[in-house]
């Protein structure tokens, strides 16, 4: 069948009311509605003839929902993976977060973006090329995974029990553009000790407080030693985002006439494949210490965070002459008449996806490209529909490509 007439068969409306309708499941991270979006993607994935796992992980407090489309053999496999867990509702929204709402230009609904769109793209993809009567020399694996804003639990339990493929997308919203190499995250805890003084004396302090003000910028400009190129470099980034300070561990605040003596800051880090958490920690270390010379006696603690139950998301890379980079690329052209935006591009650089762990756990290339971002995490969270549809048209030519028709 001629690509663009199989491109005309897409049913807009059904493929909006699919999101619709994922949107309306209230799907945040560890509850109920969680696995009940689990288990309505399961019900549509057979419905379509794709066979489809309930996969229990934690004990069997959360699924997976693992779809296999069986190809006819010859052809490479192409694995999509994407997260049905959502962020909780926040403040300021002007529709109803969970209606799935459509008007003329977008849809809107907590997680629609991060990342339902992505996830009912590629089910509808599939879909559209099934009713067409397509069939494939490869095998399409979908995989609707949760935990990934627990660090990628889902997908690692996924991993685990064997699901992987000669190529991967990642659907992670990056408004269509292919994005090749992602940062790793590392948290951290720096706490800094000074010495107290009245302000009458405070000549003779050692605040606290005073040499936070100098490290954040610092740390905040922060590169990190071992980039392989200009490009690694590029996904390196410091940030403090907690700043506590007071008297004492305690953070004492009902005497503000004495010159704080302790400061806890709380950050993140960004760095790209090839830097190792060591060495990240090691230069966070030299700056701190560099603190302690310019402030003599403060004495400088540098503690990586880490929460029980959340794994690190590690770092992603695919050389953009890989074959799934090429095939994307392709695609997005026939669909959009233009070149596609690829590469280490902000600020989906420095997201942490699943991605990081197909890479690392599996040596899998891959790409992450999928609809949703510019709105992404806000209130009225929405997708462009013309983003959402293309979206779909663009991994449909992909699966033809990598997977191959009969």
């Amino acid at each position: 069948m001629d690509p663009k007439s199989l491109l005309d068969r897409i049913d807009e409306k059904a493929c909006l009311d699919f999101l619709s309708t994922m949107v309306q499941h209230k799907s945040h991270s560890e509850t109920e509605g969680e696995k009940d979006l689990a288990r309505f993607m399961a019900k549509e994935l057979e419905k379509i003839g794709v066979e489809a796992e309930l996969q229990a992980f934690d004990e069997g407090r959360r699924f997976n929902t693992i779809g296999r489309l069986k190809g006819q053999g010859g052809g490479k496999s192409l694995l999509f993976n994407g997260h049905l867990d959502t962020n909780p509702v926040t403040e300021g929204w002007t529709v109803d977060p969970y209606a799935g709402l459509v008007d003329d230009k977008f849809i809107y609904g907590i997680g629609v973006s991060n990342m339902k769109a992505g996830d009912a793209a590629y089910f509808c993809a599939v879909k559209t090329l099934l009713d067409a009567g397509i069939k494939l020399k490869g095998d399409v694996i979908l995989t609707f995974v949760v935990g990934e804003l627990q660090g990628g639990v889902g997908t690692l339990a996924a991993i685990k029990s064997g699901v992987k493929a000669d190529y991967f997308i990642n659907s992670e919203p990056s408004d269509l553009v292919a994005v090749t190499m992602h940062a790793a995250a590392l948290s951290y805890v720096i706490e800094l000790t000074g010495d107290t003084r009245h302000l009458s004396k405070r000549e003779e302090s050692v605040d606290a407080i005073a040499a936070a003000c100098d490290i954040i910028p610092r740390i905040n400009a922060m590169t990190f030693s071992g980039a392989r190129s200009d490009v690694h470099r590029s996904v390196n980034r410091g940030h403090v985002g907690v700043v506590h300070g007071a008297l004492g561990r305690n953070l004492e605040e009902w005497r503000p006439p004495q010159v704080a003596d302790f400061v806890r800051l709380k950050g993140s880090c960004r760095y790209a494949p090839g830097q190792t958490q060591e060495g990240v920690l090691a230069d966070l270390d030299k700056e701190l210490r560099a603190l302690e010379d310019r402030f003599p006696g403060l004495k400088a603690k540098l503690v990586p965070e880490m929460i029980e139950g959340r794994p690190l998301m590690p770092p992603f890379e695919v050389s953009p002459d890989s074959r799934i980079v090429r095939s994307i690329n392709a695609a997005y052209e026939a669909v959009r008449g233009q070149k596609q935006p690829t590469g280490a591009i902000t600020p989906t650089r420095f997201y942490g996806t699943d991605a990081g762990h197909l890479y690392h756990e599996l040596g899998m290339e891959g790409i992450v490209c999928g609809p949703g971002g510019r709105y992404n995490t806000m209130p009225d969270e929405r997708v462009d529909i013309v983003d959402f549809l293309d979206m779909i048209r663009v991994y449909m030519l992909t699966i033809l490509d990598i997977c191959e028709a009969v």
